[in-house]
Parts: structure tokens; sequence; C-alpha cells
């Protein structure tokens, strides 16, 4: 597998690859029907060298999920960090966003990836929330305590915007969002001394 991410080379193949699974999933409509020969047929590309980039698939889809998250997280969030109670509303708004907008694409054949997904995605939001909550934290706040506050918030977060994705008629992504950053700016008050 190449290690080099930061070879030009290496980024535009790994682009490549993306590109065509994005185009075939706009064709195919769910993931499960999109298999290694397809991406690597679409994207002009051997399929030595799809395995050179990913260790398989799955491994394939995990950072195509967290790229895809990145993407809109430095889109959306100012700095692609958060700075404020203000940020951290927008954060959960492109959690619930995202995944509103990714649910089409997941069938019931396509539910095996559904772990798969939301452990790349929880860790994006815990990365996030642990590097903004370590900033803000009281001096006498430790780093567990920190770490703590970070894994509850982001599977809080990241738990009501999946329940809801699920059924998105029953309430509006604004009024559930509302109440989670009421919870979760409780729950990190501590932390932040707030």
């Amino acid at each position: 597998m190449l290690t080099n991410t930061n070879d030009p080379r290496v980024k535009r193949t790994r682009q490549l690859l993306m590109q065509a699974f994005m185009e075939l999933l706009e064709q195919k409509r769910n993931v499960t029907s999109i298999t290694v020969q397809d991406i690597t047929s679409y994207a002009t590309v051997n399929r030595s060298t799809f395995y050179a980039h990913f260790e398989d698939k799955f491994a394939f889809l995990e950072s195509w999920m967290r790229e895809k998250f990145l993407e809109k997280l430095k889109d959306e969030l100012p700095n692609a960090a958060l700075s404020d109670i203000g940020s951290l509303r927008t954060l959960i708004l492109i959690v619930f966003d995202f995944l509103f907008c990714t649910r089409p694409y997941m069938t019931l054949a396509d539910r095996q990836y559904e772990p798969l997904f939301e452990v790349a995605m929880q860790k994006e939001l815990y990365d996030l929330l642990f590097t903004w909550l370590s900033e803000q934290s009281e001096p006498s706040v430790s780093r567990e305590t920190v770490e703590t506050a970070a894994r509850i918030a982001s599977w809080g977060i990241f738990g009501s915007a999946l329940e809801w994705s699920r059924h998105p008629e029953y309430r509006s992504a604004e009024d559930m969002a509302r109440e989670v950053l009421v919870v979760v700016a409780a729950g990190i008050a501590p932390v932040i001394g707030e």
C-alpha cells in the first residue's frame, strides 16, 4: 500500500478513484452494486493500482466517507474548526445534512456498510471536538475528561443525526439540532468553564 499521501501522483490517483466512485454512485444509486472492478474501469486504472492505495473496498469506502465529510466541513464550517457555541451549532447541522444527503444511497443491501460509515464520521467528529475542547478547557480539567466529553458529544451528535436521518419527515433538522445543541452544550460546559 502506498504510504506517501502527500505525493501529488498519489493524491491524483486517489481523487480519480473517488471521482469514479461518485459518478458510479449517481448512476447505480447504491454502494453494494459498485465493485472494485467498476471503480477501476471507470477511473481507467488497473486493479493493482486500487490495491496499492486501499486494502479493500471497505477501506476505500471508509476513506471516501471521511473525505466527503471533511470536504463538507471545510466548505461549511469557517476554517473547518470550532470556535464557539455558534460554530458547534453549525457542526451539528452539517452532520444532520450530511447524513440526510447520503441516506438515499443506502439501500437495504448497503446496511452492511453503515457501521463502517458511522465509525468514520464519528471519528472525525471526535477529533474536531477534542481539538476544540482541548483549546477551550480550563487548566484544571484533565485530558481524560476532555477525551470523555469529546467522545460523548461526538456520539450524541452523530447518533441523533443518524436516527433523525432515518425519519426526517417527523421533525425538522433545525428543531432536532437545536435540542441536540442544548444537551451537548450542557455536557461540555464543565470542561470549558461555562
